[in-house]
This record gives C-alpha cells, structure tokens and sequence, in this order.
C-alpha cells in the first residue's frame, strides 16, 4: 500500500516499496526490468492483448444457462423457460436475454468438460494448468508490472475491490497459486481486507515530495547498489523516471478508481437493481449476504476489469461467483435452481452483456479475450429437492474477442445435456488457447529463459470451429 507519511520519520525503503502485494511494482528486480536483456525478441513474441476470466465458481447449470434442454424427459428438462437467440435455431435459459441478444457476438461451446466433480478452481489451477494459477505462467514471461507505469499483468477481483463491507466469501482454492515460479509472481488482489484503492495514494503534499527528494534518490540508491551486484540496471536515471511515473503519475491508482469512470458507463454497468436483500435467507448463503454481494458488485467487476485491461494489465480474473453462489444443490445451504438462477441470473447476464458492449463500442473486440465458465456443470438429472449436484462431463463456456471467430456454437451435448455428443474438449484446450492469444508461442520458442512449462501449455490443441 503505498503511503509516503508526512511526518519527521524518514522515508526508509521498505516504505518507499510498499505498494500492497506489488512491492511498487516497477522497483522490484524482476518486475522493472523484466526480461530487458531480450525485450526486443520478447516484444515480438507478446501480443499486445488481454484476457478477463470471469470464474464461475460452484458450477453453473449449462441446462439453464449456455445449453437448455427443454424437450427432455421430466427429470433432466431445464426447469425454466428458454429463449430464442441472435443465431437462429439456438437458444438460452429465460434468465440470460440479453446474453442471448448477442449470442452472435460471442463463441458458445457446447462441449467442454472441465473433467472435474469437485469445489476446487479448476481450470484456473490444477492439472491442466500444472497446478500453477494460469496468469502465473504469462507473469513469468513479461514481468509482474508494466516497468513504465507500474501496473500489474495480473489481477484477481473479488467483490472487495469495488465494494466494502461485504462479507468474508473468498474462493475455495488458491486463485494466486504461482507453482514452481515463487510467490513473486502472484497476481495482485487490489482492495484486500477492505482496503480498497485508498490505501494507494499518495499521502504527501507535492512540495514536501520535492523537498524529500534526495531522501527518495537515496533510497533508489541503495536499491541500485544492491542490484548492481547483478548487472541488471543499466542507468539510475531510468529507474528514477519510472519510480516517479508510477509515484505521482497514479496510473495504477486512477485504474482502480471507479469514481473517475465516466457516469454514464458506470450505470450501464451498475446491478445493483438485482439485489433482493432477505429473499434468500432461508439458506445459508443467503444469510451470509452472499447472493446480495455477489449480484451487487459482478456489474462494477466487469467496468473495473475493462479499466485495467485499458491501463495494461494482460489477465483479469474476476470472481464471478461469491463464496460459490452457482453452486445450486437446493439444501440448507444452496439454492435449488429457479430460486438460485433468480438471484445470480439477471445479474450475470448484465454484467457480462454490458461488458461485451462496452467493449465494442471502444473498438477493443480484437484486443480483449473474455472467458466465463466454472469448476464445473450440474447433473443432468434435477434431484428431490429441485437443484443439480456436482458434474465433471459437462460444462458451460463462453468465449468473446481476442479475434476468435463469433457467433458461433461450437460442437453439442447429447440429448440429456450431460455429455459432449462428439470432440469432446476439456481446460487444456481452453489454457492452450489462452496462451495462443497472449503469445505468438512459435516466436515464444526462440527466445531463451521461458519456462518449458509454458511453451508446453501453449502447443497443446486450440478450441477451434
């Protein structure tokens, strides 16, 4: 959290690197100069593209979502109304309209499977990924910041970072797992413990900066001295240019500002009209404010995740599913499935509609690769209690930009929703074709120092048409 104190206590360095999990970002060794030794063979290898993962954690319902059945028999059909969509002969459950008004814009694949039954966070970590956290791998190749401004590659969004007092539902997994690359890697998690962005400004007069200046160079100093010991800075003068960049130049904070995006945007995005304070408090997620949380913050996520995609941040992860709210058993604890899509539903669909919109309109389709899925599906069959249990043979999945081809439905299930009817894919093709959108992996190959895990992640086949 980055705080320059004006008061008599000298500014020493570790608050002079203190930005939050950042470390200041663009002061630390690996992240400053990232890999300049062969930056211009990098460059040509890093496309100038982001992702936003939208996790769905709990296991959306592909029946009532991506993927309705409604002439199945009585103990698999969707259990509500579908709608018809902008392709023609395609259809959606009733609680994504506005989704299914776009449905030409976007790439729906009807025949992933994550291959998991379980609550965990695959295919953001686990063996598809090689148990690293899939923005991990692409931090390990360009830097944890952007050396110019400071900003993360990374992030992970929770409702925290644009909401407070919201309760504590974070995901169930690791969401910052770096693997074999240390915890220097880790994506940044911006409003931590409530903190919001406040805690990234800078509480110092601009005369008094002045006035500390030497006490700032002094500590750049050190910082280099410390550094020359491996060669890796070449000239202070550029290392103070970026530190004052990323000091008074605010980049990474004005990001996170929600306040500074423009007022008609911002309430395009706004869901806060679905939260239904005390109609789900009969189960526990209910009553935690889960639902309410969840429904209240996904539409602001998304503006957020767009502004930090804009400022150069390459992965978004957003948590799109407070403390599991798509997970719909119907007992004490969930939702059965009309109630549930009820309460996550209408906010989804706006928020990632708005999202796809948003983009558009600012010309960033070729640029942003958008992704919603989960751990998981449901069963194809409803259980006595009108909910779906946990599935690993199929999932729902949406892809959008990055110049993926559009409006297009990729492969089907079988007649009960439950499996692939024919080529199956499952997250190592997602995490492959991530990869490819983020790297030229054939230019990735030339360049020494890239782990091996990444180019193998990314040789591996692509969802295609």
């Amino acid at each position: 959290m980055l705080t320059i104190n004006d008061g008599n206590a000298k500014l020493n360095r570790r608050q002079l690197l203190s930005i939050g999990s950042l470390g200041l970002g663009g002061l630390s060794l690996a992240s400053l100069m990232g890999v300049k030794a062969e930056a211009a063979t990098l460059s040509e290898a890093v496309r100038n593209k982001s992702v936003v993962f939208v996790f769905q954690q709990g296991g959306p319902s592909q029946l009532e979502t991506l993927n309705p059945k409604p002439t199945a028999d009585d103990s698999v059909r969707t259990v509500c109304d579908v709608i018809p969509t902008a392709i023609p002969g395609v259809h959606f459950g009733e609680f994504l309209p506005r989704l299914a008004n776009l449905a030409d814009r976007f790439t729906n694949v009807r025949c992933f499977q994550t291959q998991n039954a379980n609550h965990n966070i695959e295919p953001m970590v686990g063996p598809h990924s090689l148990d690293t956290s899939i923005p991990v791998h692409y931090s390990r190749v360009v830097g944890t910041t952007r050396p110019k401004t400071g900003m993360p590659t990374s992030a992970v969004l929770y409702p925290q970072s644009v909401m407070e007092g919201v309760p504590n539902g974070l995901a169930r997994g690791n969401l910052l797992e770096t693997g074999p690359y240390g915890a220097g890697y880790a994506p940044f998690v911006p409003g931590k413990d409530g903190q919001l962005q406040k805690d990234m400004e800078l509480n110092l007069p601009r005369e008094r900066f002045f006035e500390d200046r030497r006490t700032l160079l002094s500590g750049l100093d050190k910082l280099k001295r410390d550094a020359d010991t491996s060669g890796q800075f070449e000239a202070l003068d550029e290392i103070q240019q970026q530190a004052y960049e990323i000091l008074l130049g605010g980049g990474v904070s004005r990001a996170l500002d929600l306040s500074l995006e423009d007022p008609a945007v911002l309430a395009k995005y706004d869901t806060s009209e679905y939260v239904t304070k005390g109609a789900w408090d009969r189960v526990k997620r209910g009553r935690a404010g889960y639902y309410s949380a969840n429904a209240g913050s996904i539409g602001k996520l998304m503006c957020l995740a767009r502004r930090l995609c804009e400022a150069g941040c390459g992965f978004v992860t957003v948590h799109a599913s407070y403390a599991g709210v798509w997970d719909m058993h119907s007992d004490l604890g969930n939702l059965n499935l009309i109630d549930g899509m009820n309460a996550i539903g209408w906010s989804f669909d706006h928020a990632i509609s708005t999202f796809i919109e948003d983009i558009e309109a600012r010309g960033m389709q070729d640029d942003i690769l958008l992704i919603c899925c989960g751990e998981m599906g449901r069963t194809p069959r409803i259980n006595k209690n009108g909910g779906r249990d946990h599935w690993a043979k199929l999932a729902p999945l949406l892809l959008y930009g990055s110049g993926f081809q559009h409006g297009q439905v990729i492969g089907a299930s079988d007649k009960t929703g439950g499996e692939p009817a024919d080529n199956p894919l499952n997250p190592s093709h997602l995490i492959s074709t991530i990869m490819n959108s983020l790297f030229d992996i054939g230019e990735l190959r030339l360049v020494s120092g890239i782990p091996p895990q990444v180019l193998d992640l990314g040789q591996k086949p692509q969802i295609e048409a």
